[in-house]
C-alpha cells in the first residue's frame, strides 16, 4: 500500500494578502497575515525539515509543494473564471486539488498545513484506520450561537462564519443543516473516500451558491452573511454531508490548536501552530 505525506507553502506577495476583514485588524498591530508571511519565511527550513524527518522516521514518502508552474497555472485558471477569489482562497482549494492528484498514485494520504509541526514520530497511518473514514478535526466547539453574533464579533475565517455558511448551503440543497466545522489543517484519507467526497464535482454551482448567499438572502441575517465567503472548509463540510462520507474525528493529540496558551502539552503529536510561535515549538522539541 502506497502512502504519502505532503505539505504546501506559497509565499503570498504582500499586495495579495487578504487583510480586508476589519475585525481581524487591530490598531497599532501588524495584520496577522503579515506576521504569518514573516514567520513562514523565517522558519521555512525547520518547517520543511520537521515534516521530512517525520516521514523518514515512518518510512513514508514526503512531498513538498511550492510556487511552481502548476500552481501558477491553477491560480490563473481559478481567478480568471472566479475573479472574486483571493489568493488565500485559491491556495486553500489548491491543497485539496493536490490531494486528488496524489490519490491517482497513492492509497493513503496525510496532508499537513505548513504551520503543522510533528512533535513525535508516532505513525499516523498505524493509529488511524483510514478505511473507516476521512480523519479531520471538528472545530464546532468554537461556533457562537446566532443570536449572540454581532456585526463585529466574528470574521470571515471564524468557525462561526463557516458553520452558518455550510448550514445555509445545505438548506439550499434540501439537505439536513446539521454539520460540523471542518478544519483542513490536517487531513488523513484513503483514495476511496477522497474520490467519493467528489469535492470538485459541481464546483461552478457550489461557488455560485456561495456567492448568492454572501450577496444577500432573506432567510439569513446580514450580520451572518457579511462573513460568508468562498471557503474550502465550508465546502468540505457540505461535501461530507452531501455524499455521506464517514469521518474519523482527530483528537487534540493529533491536531492540537496552539493558539492562545503559551505552551504545548507533552502528549501532543501534531501541533498546528496557529499563533506562529514556532520559537516555543522548537524549544519544546529540543528540550
Amino acid at each position: 500500500m502506497k502512502k504519502v505525506i505532503y505539505s504546501l507553502y506559497i509565499d503570498i506577495p504582500k499586495e495579495e494578502l487578504d487583510i480586508f476583514d476589519k475585525n481581524i485588524l487591530k490598531e497599532g498591530v501588524p495584520p496577522i497575515n503579515y506576521v504569518t508571511k514573516s514567520q513562514f519565511k523565517d522558519n521555512y527550513d525547520d518547517l520543511v525539515a520537521c515534516k521530512q524527518a517525520y516521514a523518514f522516521a515512518n518510512n513514508i514518502e514526503f512531498k513538498m509543494f511550492e510556487l511552481d508552474s502548476n500552481y501558477i497555472n491553477y491560480q490563473k485558471q481559478l481567478q480568471t473564471k472566479y475573479p472574486y477569489l483571493t489568493t488565500y482562497n485559491v491556495i486553500n482549494f489548491y491543497k485539496i486539488y493536490l490531494m486528488y492528484e496524489l490519490a491517482k498514485d497513492y492509497d493513503e494520504i496525510l496532508y499537513l498545513d505548513f504551520d503543522v509541526v510533528p512533535m513525535k514520530f508516532t505513525n499516523f497511518f498505524e493509529h488511524w484506520d483510514l478505511t473507516k473514514g476521512i480523519a479531520v478535526l471538528d472545530n464546532s466547539d468554537a461556533v457562537s450561537k446566532i443570536e449572540s453574533v454581532t456585526e463585529t464579533s466574528t470574521t470571515i475565517r471564524s468557525p462561526t462564519a463557516k458553520y452558518y455558511n455550510a448550514q445555509a448551503m445545505l438548506f439550499e440543497k434540501g439537505l439536513s443543516t446539521d454539520n460540523q466545522v471542518i478544519n483542513t489543517g490536517i487531513i488523513g484519507a484513503n483514495k476511496e473516500h477522497i474520490f467519493k467526497l467528489k469535492y470538485f464535482d459541481d464546483f461552478d454551482n457550489n461557488l455560485s451558491l456561495m456567492s448568492s448567499l454572501k450577496n444577500g438572502h432573506d432567510m439569513w441575517p446580514k450580520k451572518i452573511t457579511n462573513y460568508f465567503g468562498w471557503d474550502n472548509e465550508t465546502l468540505f463540510s457540505v461535501k461530507l454531508k452531501e455524499n455521506n462520507i464517514p469521518v474519523l474525528w482527530l483528537d487534540s493529540k493529533w491536531h492540537f490548536f496552539f493558539s492562545k496558551q503559551p505552551w504545548v502539552p507533552d502528549e501532543v503529536i501534531m501541533c498546528h501552530t496557529i499563533n506562529k510561535r514556532f520559537d516555543i515549538v522548537w524549544k519544546k522539541i529540543n528540550a
